[in-house]
């Protein structure tokens, strides 16, 4: 079941009353929010990607070499072993990184007391 389209394009096109009129700044500042997340999700890979290599090395030699951890931990347990250093380590280095930005953008408009 869907709508006629006539009420379909009077919904669409009318504007909501929540929405405020668009500054001259707005392109700015939303540029300024999309590059700082954008190099927080680069850098958040990026350290997801060396997390990942450095926790699976010892996780999977450990897997074959130790008896505990030969009969304890299947696949599923190695994976989510390195998949969760992995995702830990992305999302604190992107939660720094916007941290890190808001802080310099607030120091630079209000200067350091």
């Amino acid at each position: 079941m869907s709508l006629p389209s006539d009420t379909r394009d009077s919904w669409t096109s009318k504007r909501s009353p929540f929405i405020a009129a668009a500054s001259p700044n707005e392109p700015r500042v939303i540029d300024g929010k999309t590059s700082t997340t954008q190099e927080a999700v680069q850098r958040g890979f990026i350290t997801a990607i060396i997390a990942g290599s450095v926790v699976a090395v010892p996780t999977l030699v450990g897997c074959r070499v130790f008896p505990w951890a030969k009969a304890n931990l299947n696949y599923t347990a190695q994976a989510l072993i390195i998949s969760g250093a992995a995702i830990a380590a992305f999302f604190i280095t992107a939660d720094k990184t916007i941290l890190e930005k808001a802080r310099g953008n607030t120091i630079g408009k209000y200067g350091k007391n």
